[in-house]
C-alpha cells in the first residue's frame, strides 16, 4: 500500500469524533481569547525591578516608614478620648514627596459624612420599633475628629486640607528620597458607642453597674501607604474597605481611670506601676504556664472594681516595634488571663479579657483558641513574631489590630450557651487573632482587595478550625468534625449558583458588592480549599503558600505578588484557576452527557464504512486493523459480548503471535469491555475532572483528569474507558471536592428520585 495513503488514512481516522470538533472549536474567532487557559498577561501588570516577575520583592522594592509617639487619655465619664502624637516619616522612595496624606477614619462618623447616603435604601411597609427608632428617632452622632493643629517639628504651624477621612498636610518644601520629616497632630472625638451603630471601635455600656468597656481602634490620625503600585493609596474610607498601612515603631502613653484594666499593642513598658504584687506574681507565674491560662485578674476582683468609680488616674506606657497600627481595651469590668504558647525558641503570651458577662465561655475557651491559632498558623506560615496575642470580648464585634483583636460570644444570664454560641466565639477567635498574619505583618491593602486578608485568613481559619477540633475532641460533638462555616466547597454553592445580577468577581473593590462575607471570605477561601486539596496537593500548596508568606512579611503584596508566587514555587499552572475563580463569576458545573459502548471487531461498522466511502477508501487499501462496534448500533454483532479482542480481531491475534513470545501472551490482561464516556461542562469554570467508575464485581476505580482535559473544547470532552469488567456506574466528583452546583446531571444511571421542582430548579440556575 502506499505510504503516503497509509498516512493519510491514519491522520483521517485519528481525527474523527470529538478531536475534530475540538480542532473545529479551536479555529473559531475569538476562541483564543476566551481560553480559560490563556495566560494572565493581559490581567497583570508588567513584571519591573520593584515587583519581580516570580512574585517576589524586586531589587528595588521600598517601603516608606510612620513612627508615633503618643499621649492619650481617655474622658470615662464623658465617653472622649484626646490625643497628641508626633509623627516621624521617612520618605524611601525614589521619588520627592511635596505633601502627605494622613487617614481621619473617624470622620466617617461626622454628622456631615457622605458615607450613610450612599446606598439609598426604601421605606419597607413593616419594621421593628427599635430598628425605626435608630433610623428615624434619634439625632445623629456627633463624631468624626476634631483636629486642634497641625504642626511642624519647630512647632509652626502647617497648612492642611481636610477631604472627608482624608487630610492633605503640604510641606513647605519636598521631602526628598531618603529624607525625614517630623510633624505633630492635637486631636480629640467623642467615642461612638459600638452595640447601637456597629462601629468597629468604640464602648459597650452596662446599665447594670453603669460601666463602659471600652475597644479603641482607628482613633488618631494614620499615615496613609505611599508605594511603587499607585503613588498615595488615599482611597476614601466609606465603611466596609478596611486599612492600608505603612509600618513603624510606636511609643504610647494611655492614661485611664485608676482602676481600669489595660492591654494594647505592643510591650507593657510600666508594668510594676501599673500591676499589683499580686498581678505580678501571677503575671510571673503565667509565663511558665503552657497547658492551661493563669488568671490576672479573677471575675471576683473584677465585679469588686465594678461597683467604684476611681477618680484618680493612671498612664500605662507600651513600646511597638515594626506594627501597621495600634489599638487598646479598657474598663473596670475586664477578667484578664494568659498562657504561654512556645514558639521556637521564645515564648509567646496569649492572653484574654472579658467581662463577667462572657463566663463560663470565655474562661474555659478563649485563650485555648489564642494559643491554638499561633500554631496552626505558624506551621503553614512563619514562626508568629509578636510577643503576645490579645482576644477581647465585645459584643457583636470582630475586629482584628496588630497584637490585639475584639470577639463576640455571649453567653444567656444564667450562664448557659448553646452549640452555636460556643463554636462562633471560637471562630471569631481564630479568625481575628489569625489576622495576625494576614494582613497585621503580610500586609496587603484592604481597601482595595479585601479578600487577600480576609479570604487568605479564612481558609487558614478552616484549617485551624479542624485542627482544633482534632486537638480538643471534648469540645465538639462526638464522631463529628469542627461545623466549620465556610471553606468546604458545598458551602459556597448557594452563593455562586445565585442570581448573577448580585455577585461580582473576587477581584471587587469590598465597597462594591452585594455580599461582602461570601464575596471576599467565602469564596476565596473555598478556592483555596480546593487548590490545596484538590488541585496542587498539600505538599506542592503548603510550599507555595508558605513561600508567599514569608516573601511577603512585613512588606505589601499585591494580589499579582500571590498568583506568581503560588505558580513560581511549585510549577503549577494556575492562571486558568485564578481567571476562573477570582476574574469571572463563573460558576462549576460538570456531568455525565453520554456513554457508548463498544466490542473489538473483525469488520468495519456501517459508520466505518460510510467514512471510508466518502474518502474512497476501500477495505483492500486499508492496513490490517482493529475495529470497534458500537453495542447500539443496528449492524451490531450479538456475539461479540464477553469475547476478548484477540478472539473478535483476526488482526489483532497474528499481530500478537508475531510481536509477542507465549510468556508475554500468557501475560496479557485484555479488556473486553471498551467505552466512550462524554462528559459536558455546563459551567463556566474548568476544574481537574474527579470521576469513580463502578464495575460489574463491586470495585470501583478512582481517576482525576486535570483540568487541561478541557484546554481544547471549553463545553465537553470524552475518554476512553477499557476493562476486562463491565461498567456498571460513573459518578463525577464523588466526594463534592469542587462545589459543583448542579449534582443532578453527576452519574450514570441517573439517580432516580429527582422531582420536576428539582429539575425546574437547576435549569434556572444554569439559565442565569
Amino acid at each position: 500500500m502506499n505510504v503516503l495513503k497509509y498516512c493519510l488514512i491514519s491522520v483521517l481516522f485519528l481525527s474523527a469524533g470529538i478531536f475534530a470538533q475540538e480542532q473545529q472549536k479551536e479555529r473559531e474567532p475569538g476562541h483564543y481569547n476566551q481560553n480559560k487557559f490563556k495566560q494572565l498577561y493581559e490581567e497583570f501588570a508588567t513584571p519591573n525591578t520593584y515587583r519581580s516577575a516570580s512574585g517576589a520583592p524586586g531589587p528595588d522594592y521600598y517601603q516608606q516608614q510612620a513612627d508615633y509617639k503618643m499621649d492619650i487619655e481617655l474622658d470615662d465619664k464623658n465617653a472622649k478620648i484626646f490625643g497628641e502624637e508626633t509623627v516621624t516619616y521617612t520618605n524611601n522612595s525614589p521619588d520627592d514627596l511635596e505633601y502627605l496624606w494622613v487617614q481621619l477614619d473617624q470622620n466617617v462618623r461626622a454628622k456631615t459624612s457622605k458615607s450613610k447616603l450612599r446606598d439609598g435604601g426604601k421605606l419597607p411597609l413593616a419594621e421593628e420599633p427599635d430598628a425605626f427608632a435608630k433610623k428615624y428617632l434619634k439625632e445623629s452622632f456627633d463624631g468624626g475628629f476634631h483636629i486642634d493643629f497641625v504642626k511642624d517639628a519647630n512647632g509652626k504651624p502647617l497648612p492642611y486640607t481636610i477631604n472627608r477621612t482624608m487630610m492633605r498636610i503640604d510641606l513647605p518644601q519636598f521631602l526628598k528620597s531618603g529624607e525625614q520629616v517630623s510633624f505633630s497632630i492635637k486631636w480629640d472625638f467623642n467615642i461612638p458607642e459600638h452595640t447601637v451603630d456597629r462601629a468597629r471601635s468604640g464602648f459597650e455600656y452596662f446599665p447594670e453597674d453603669g460601666n463602659r468597656a471600652y475597644v479603641i481602634a482607628q482613633f488618631f490620625p494614620r499615615m496613609a501607604v505611599y508605594s511603587d503600585v499607585e503613588g498615595w493609596q488615599n482611597h476614601q474610607f466609606w465603611g466596609s474597605g478596611e486599612f492600608a498601612l505603612p509600618f513603624g515603631n510606636y511609643d504610647v502613653n494611655i492614661t485611664v481611670p485608676a482602676d481600669h484594666v489595660l492591654d494594647a499593642t505592643g510591650k507593657l513598658q510600666n508594668r510594676e506601676e501599673v500591676f499589683s504584687k499580686e498581678m505580678m506574681a501571677r503575671y510571673e507565674k503565667a509565663k511558665k504556664s503552657y497547658d492551661k491560662p493563669v488568671l490576672i485578674v479573677t471575675q471576683k476582683e473584677a465585679e469588686k472594681a465594678e461597683r467604684n468609680f476611681s477618680e484618680k488616674k493612671k498612664t500605662w506606657k507600651f513600646r511597638a516595634e515594626n506594627v501597621r497600627d495600634y489599638a487598646f481595651a479598657t474598663s473596670r469590668k475586664w477578667i484578664w488571663d494568659m498562657q504561654a504558647v512556645k514558639m521556637g525558641d521564645r515564648d509567646v503570651m496569649a492572653v484574654s479579657m472579658y467581662p463577667k458577662e462572657g463566663n463560663p465561655l470565655w474562661e474555659e475557651y478563649s485563650t485555648k483558641a489564642v494559643a491554638h491559632t499561633l500554631n496552626s498558623y505558624s506551621s503553614h506560615t512563619f514562626e508568629y513574631p509578636y510577643h503576645k496575642a490579645i482576644s477581647v470580648h465585645a459584643k457583636n464585634q470582630g475586629m482584628e489590630y496588630p497584637m490585639i483583636c475584639w470577639n463576640y460570644g455571649r453567653p444567656n444570664e444564667d450562664g448557659s450557651y448553646s452549640e452555636r454560641v460556643k463554636y462562633g466565639m471560637i471562630s471569631v477567635i481564630i479568625h481575628e487573632v489569625g489576622h495576625n498574619y494576614f494582613p497585621m505583618i503580610v500586609n496587603s491593602d484592604e481597601r482595595q482587595w479585601g479578600w487577600m486578608d480576609e479570604g487568605l485568613n479564612t481558609f487558614m481559619q478552616y484549617m485551624a478550625e479542624q485542627e482544633f477540633g482534632e486537638l480538643f475532641p471534648k469540645a465538639i460533638a462526638p464522631n463529628t468534625k469542627y461545623p466549620s462555616r465556610r471553606g468546604d466547597p458545598s458551602s459556597v454553592v448557594p452563593y455562586i449558583s445565585g442570581d448573577q445580577s448580585t455577585i461580582a468577581p473576587i477581584m471587587s473593590n469590598p465597597e462594591n458588592v452585594y455580599q461582602l462575607g461570601p464575596n471576599a471570605y467565602g469564596k476565596p477561601a473555598t478556592a483555596l480549599n480546593i487548590l490545596r486539596e484538590t488541585v496542587m496537593g498539600r505538599e506542592l500548596f503548603d510550599y507555595a503558600f508558605k513561600t508567599y508568606s514569608q516573601r511577603w512579611m512585613f512588606k505589601h503584596p499585591t494580589p499579582e505578588d500571590f498568583f506568581r508566587t503560588m505558580e513560581d514555587a511549585s510549577a503549577v499552572d494556575l492562571d486558568w484557576f485564578w481567571r476562573g475563580w477570582f476574574y469571572t463569576t463563573d460558576y462549576v458545573d460538570i456531568g455525565v452527557k453520554d456513554i457508548k459502548k463498544y466490542y473489538v471487531s473483525d469488520t468495519p461498522s456501517k459508520e466505518m464504512q460510510e467514512y471510508m466511502a466518502v474518502r474512497n477508501i476501500t477495505e483492500a487499501d486499508m492496513p490490517p486493523l482493529v475495529y470497534l462496534a458500537e453495542e447500539d448500533s443496528e449492524d451490531f454483532d450479538a456475539n461479540l459480548k464477553g469475547k476478548a479482542p484477540s478472539e473478535s480481531s483476526k488482526s489483532l491475534k497474528e499481530f500478537m503471535m508475531d510481536n509477542m513470545t507465549s510468556d508475554e501472551r500468557a501475560r496479557v490482561k485484555e479488556p473486553k469491555y471498551f467505552y466512550q464516556v462524554t462528559y459536558d461542562k455546563p459551567g463556566g469554570l474548568p476544574m481537574p475532572l474527579i470521576v469513580e467508575y463502578s464495575y460489574a464485581d463491586g470495585t470501583t476505580e478512582n481517576i482525576t483528569y486535570p483540568p487541561e482535559i478541557l484546554r481544547k473544547n471549553d463545553k465537553e470532552v470524552s475518554v476512553v474507558v477499557s476493562s476486562e469488567k463491565e461498567l456498571t456506574g460513573v459518578v463525577v466528583d464523588p466526594k463534592a471536592e469542587t462545589a459543583d452546583i448542579d449534582v443532578t446531571n453527576n452519574s450514570w444511571p441517573k439517580k432516580e428520585g429527582e422531582s420536576d421542582f428539582d429539575q425546574m430548579k437547576q435549569e434556572n440556575i444554569k439559565g442565569k
